[in-house]
């Protein structure tokens, strides 16, 4: 497979250089040169297919023949080795549960499929792999548990500082190794922002080889498509148009589901679900797209104001307003809402839901107040409450049961490298590392 850039679709890539490289060095992101659409056959025998299976079947024409079929089975049998499960509400509409891999959020999907993606590619090799990684919360927790000793590779992890929640902060400087965390004094469009400034940095990328596990890069995207397609195989009833709410930050996850659409997935439309950060669904409602400062919420996983994967939906949709909206509603949410899904979720159908969840489910309600037809409506829930437990367990008056893993992690000695929202601090700590 090639993958082009989408600031200069001349340039082109195979598929190593495309996850090792991160971004082009045009700029832009890299796309598949194609998105072939899969037979119906296939579609028919998604539900006789586990999670591995449909997931193999998937990635094969998105990566091309650079991976042979027996490393691709292995990388796809080692990444999802845990459940995913839909989950039917009272009111007949459906919960698709992300969050039960190893951090307890729907990162570990693409963060374990890429570091053994990676970890094949740089197999042998002579020079150090350097992974620059910003996250909102869940991204850093996922990609350094995903990475943690594999060789040949190191992890550097930037978030912003006091916008993380306790659980994420812990498993973010808690791993040690080949990962290191880097408190920046800022917000995560910050982070985002100095971690493409290394990769246009030519100084920095002299010196390192350097590669990124944000949803910048493809191999992000490619794993990311692979559980709307199980959890669509999974509806008891598909005859009546599904939609799909997903709670959206940097638009990675949505810009998944869009790519399996692609491949002839039939969800009707996606929901782009949105917290107080809400650049996208202005847009969508008819307005220019005019990102603001990124504000803080309960749902810290999405306070992005200016989503990275927008340019990949535009160039899906080839940049017309009208494209993007026959696949795409938008929506947003404040805290107050926020918390009120919450306690809602819980006492209509006894449903504990993190903050992420209930934006997720508030848009299939708002979708479901003014669609003029019936559909099978699906949520997605990205992370496991027990990660965001004061908001929680004060909305629902319930307590929520932490799991060992993360019990295990708040006992962990920690250890950040604070740093200033300043690019010469990150070039600088950078550098250090080739020498």
């Amino acid at each position: 497979m090639t993958f082009y850039s989408t600031a200069d679709r001349s340039h082109r890539a195979g598929l190593r250089e495309a996850v090792l490289a991160g971004l082009p060095p045009v700029g832009g992101l890299y796309m598949p040169e194609r998105i072939e659409t899969l037979p119906a056959s296939f579609f028919e025998s998604t539900p006789t297919l586990d999670f591995a299976d449909i997931a193999s079947r998937m990635a094969r024409p998105l990566l091309g023949p650079e991976v042979p079929d027996d490393v691709l089975e292995r990388i796809v049998r080692g990444a999802f080795d845990f459940p995913v499960p839909l989950l039917a509400l009272p009111d007949g509409r459906f919960v698709l549960e992300l969050f039960h891999g190893p951090t307890l959020a729907f990162k570990d999907f693409a963060a374990r499929f890429m570091a053994r993606l990676m970890a094949h590619f740089v197999a042998g090799g002579e020079r150090t792999l350097h992974i620059l990684v910003a996250t909102s919360g869940d991204t850093g927790s996922a990609v350094a548990h995903g990475f943690l000793g594999v060789p040949g590779i190191m992890v550097h992890v930037l978030f912003p500082s006091g916008r993380v929640s306790a659980v994420q902060e812990a498993q973010l400087t808690s791993a040690g190794e080949n990962v290191t965390a880097l408190e920046i004094a800022g917000t995560f469009d910050d982070c985002q922002r100095l971690v493409k400034s290394a990769f246009l940095d030519p100084e920095t990328r002299a010196r390192l080889m350097l590669s990124s596990a944000n949803s910048i890069n493809v191999a992000r995207l490619v794993p990311q498509s692979f559980y709307y397609c199980f959890a669509w195989s999974r509806l008891p009833d598909r005859s009546r148009p599904v939609v799909v709410s997903v709670p959206s930050g940097n638009f990675g996850n949505l810009t998944g589901g869009l790519i399996a659409k692609r491949m002839g997935l039939p969800v009707s439309r996606f929901i782009a679900a949105t917290n107080a950060n809400d650049a996208v669904p202005r847009f969508l409602s008819g307005g220019a797209y005019e990102p603001r400062p990124a504000v803080a919420t309960l749902s810290n996983a999405m306070d992005v104001s200016s989503p990275s994967n927008w340019e990949r939906i535009l160039d899906l949709c080839g940049g017309d307003r009208n494209a993007i909206g026959k696949d795409l509603t938008g929506c947003s949410f404040d805290d107050d809402a926020t918390r009120k899904a919450i306690r809602e979720l819980h006492t209509r159908f006894g449903y504990v839901a993190d903050p992420h969840g209930a934006v997720g489910w508030l848009g299939l309600e708002r979708y479901g107040r003014e669609a003029r037809r019936e559909f099978t409506g699906v949520f997605l829930e990205t992370a496991h409450p027990a990660k965001f437990l004061g908001v929680v367990e004060t909305e629902t008056g319930v307590r929520v049961e932490v799991p060992d893993r993360v019990r295990a992690v708040l006992s962990r000695p920690r250890h950040a490298v604070k740093m200033a929202a300043e690019f010469a601090a990150l070039k600088e700590y950078l550098l250090a590392q080739s020498e």
